[in-house]
């Protein structure tokens, strides 16, 4: 199964996930925007409407889709919109992107539970997954490669 989420800088994203037991695989790339075939460059320009996102392949048998749920609400500060840290834009925006009915209800309530937890409203956009623009190999497991703790 797939569950792609952005949260901020895609390269700490993906170190995450990718330490998750039952992620097969993780992919960074971009989604959500009006542009074809997007590169870093035109998402980072601000005009393609893209988020930098991390896409998940994950053994359901292995892990839930909530507990990756709740791996995402950990790592990144879901009520600044469009920013993560020192990452400003609307690339960096909080998301989560749904592949299927089941993924947007369990999407939905746990951000209502977070909202519980926070005291700021949650910005976080809940919308259905579209195409999925792999980023540049070099974007790839980049924080691993590079052996760098921040973005």
């Amino acid at each position: 199964m797939k569950a792609t989420f952005g949260a901020g800088c895609f390269w700490h994203v993906e170190l995450a996930f990718s330490k998750v037991d039952g992620v097969k695989s993780t992919a960074v790339g971009y989604m959500g925007g009006k542009y074809k075939n997007p590169t870093y460059e035109d998402v980072c320009a601000g005009f393609t409407g893209h988020a930098e996102v991390c896409q998940v392949e994950f053994d359901p048998k292995k892990v839930r889709y909530e507990m990756l749920l709740n791996l995402f609400w950990s790592i990144h500060d879901p009520t600044t919109l469009n920013r993560q840290g020192l990452d400003v834009g609307e690339q960096y925006r909080s998301a989560i992107f749904y592949h299927n009915e089941k993924q947007k209800r369990l999407a939905q309530a746990s951000l209502e539970m977070e909202q519980q937890k926070q005291k700021k409203k949650i910005v976080t956009q809940i919308a259905k997954a579209g195409k999925f623009w792999k980023a540049e190999e070099y974007h790839q497991k980049y924080m691993e490669k590079s052996r760098r703790k921040v973005c």
